[in-house]
């Protein structure tokens, strides 16, 4: 999930064992294994050996789609942003956004919507999903405020402008 659901996600051994509460040694073994089949490429970056997706691998669509279903945003996307009205913007922060599967989705939604008919397909969502949604809603100029606070932050745009986007990250 974590190099998967996020295109842009890179670890490293110590990170990875800490994120997951791992041993060092069975996070090495994993990581050996998905390097070996081609999925994950590596680069040193100074003495360390950080982790990324393989994109041009044959398989990394598949996987990504793989994800994208079990997390439930494909469903997200379909069932929620699709039916809101004006929706100019959505993208995921948070753990998602960073590639852990945290059972709770960040979801930033820029537009002009029905906030109580959003509240309404989230709770049908959520029982699809398996997972919690926690939505935010701004306006343009909130989201020009929120942008500047959270530039550090990981984000997973979902939605442009009535296209789906999947994967590309800010």
């Amino acid at each position: 999930m974590k190099f998967f659901l996020n295109t842009e996600a890179k670890g490293y051994l110590r990170s990875l064992a800490e994120e997951f509460g791992e041993s060092t040694n069975a996070v090495r073994v994993e990581l050996n294994r998905l390097a070996e089949a081609g999925l994950l490429e590596s680069e040193n970056e100074g003495r360390t050996k950080v982790y990324r997706a393989n994109k041009k691998h044959m398989l990394f669509g598949e996987l990504h789609s793989i994800v994208k279903k079990y997390v439930g945003i494909d469903r997200l996307i379909e069932d929620v942003l699709s039916k809101l009205g004006n929706v100019e913007l959505a993208f995921i922060t948070g753990d998602y956004a960073r590639g852990i599967d945290s059972g709770i989705i960040d979801l930033v939604i820029i537009g002009e919507i029905d906030e109580l008919y959003l509240q309404s397909l989230i709770v049908k969502v959520e029982e699809l999903i398996g997972r919690k949604i926690q939505s935010l809603v701004l306006n343009g100029q909130g989201f020009k405020q929120l942008n500047e606070e959270i530039k550090t932050e990981k984000m997973l745009i979902v939605w442009n402008d009535k296209k789906a986007l999947w994967g590309r990250s800010v």
